[in-house]
């Protein structure tokens, strides 16, 4: 297990490190200077060269790049262009929207994925399975930003159910901020928990096919009695892997969910900095979410290795 780890391990820094190079160069290789922009068209040459160097601009690629870098391994995510503050304390203020919005989404996936998808497999062929997948086809094939416009639509607009976006905060109380996330999560958890319940009934009638599965029921259990029994915890082993990559799907899915509902997470943070060209908070957000979506991946590996020896035994 240690030598599995290690491995592992190594192929996370080496993502990291491959990621922040493609992150940097691909955002600085687009057309337009920050500092030009601030200032606007008519701007003298002095004053751009002067903040240019106040930004750090005039430095080369690679100097920004290792300080940038190094900054991030130092918890210093620098400052940002527009608002001139810091941009670990823009994160962390955004960050307790986009965080619990992809939990509430993993959630609600999770609550519609397993009951469909052990329903499906415990009734193969029948027209209980045929409903299920045909439910969790449509919604593989409806966009999010698509079913969160329905959503507001329905549940916003005439119902009035929800609020159709915006978030009061935290302080007004957790149901108050639970509510206002619920659409959002509902229309990121809609293809994330149809994909699960999909992959959850495949796994599933893959194990009842087993020969252990035969010697359970020759042994006098019932159909039901070894679903449960045996072969949902065997079926388990590559959901999880689809559940550890949901959740980073699910964080990287707020940045267009947060638009449509006006929240004021990360991903509304990214498309304000684009439109600023705020260059190194753009950098640094997304070297956050690719970084958050390697470290999940490599937990799951983790929990992967402990849940089927024979991955360990491989190593």
């Amino acid at each position: 297990m240690l030598h599995y780890t290690i491995k592992r391990l190594a192929s996370l820094v080496i993502s990291l490190a491959v990621a922040s190079l493609a992150i940097f160069f691909v955002i600085e290789i687009v057309p337009g200077d920050p500092a030009s922009y601030m200032l606007g068209i008519n701007v003298q040459p002095d004053t751009l060269a002067a903040l240019r160097a106040e930004l750090g601009l005039d430095q080369s690629r690679l100097d920004r790049y290792v300080s940038w870098i190094t900054g991030m391994l130092a918890g210093d995510f620098g400052t940002s262009y527009t608002y001139r503050t810091p941009v670990a304390r823009m994160v962390a203020d955004r960050l307790w929207i986009t965080l619990p919005l992809a939990g509430y989404a993993l959630v609600l996936s999770l609550v519609i994925a397993f009951p469909a998808g052990i329903y499906a497999a415990a009734r193969r062929g029948r027209a209980g399975d045929t409903a299920v997948m045909g439910a969790t086809q449509l919604g593989v094939a409806i966009p999010n930003f698509w079913f969160a416009m329905f959503l507001v639509l329905i549940f916003a607009i005439r119902l009035r159910w929800f609020n159709a976006g915006g978030f009061p905060g935290w302080d007004n109380g957790l149901f108050a901020g639970l509510r206002a996330l619920t659409l959002p999560a509902i229309a990121l958890a809609l293809p994330q928990g149809a994909i699960l319940a999909r992959v959850m009934r495949s796994a599933l009638i893959d194990v009842l096919g087993q020969d252990f599965m035969r010697t359970a029921r020759a042994k006098g259990l019932s159909r039901r009695q070894a679903l449960w029994r045996h072969a949902l915890r065997n079926a388990l082993i590559p959901v999880l892997t689809i559940v550890g990559m949901q959740f980073s799907f699910l964080i990287a899915g707020t940045i267009i969910i947060e638009q449509v509902f006006y929240l004021p997470g990360l991903g509304r943070l990214i498309f304000q900095s684009i439109s600023a060209r705020d260059l190194i908070v753009v950098e640094s957000v997304i070297m956050l979410i690719v970084f958050a979506v390697i470290v999940i991946n490599f937990a799951v590996d983790l929990a992967y290795a402990l849940i089927d020896p024979r991955l360990r035994a491989r190593t």
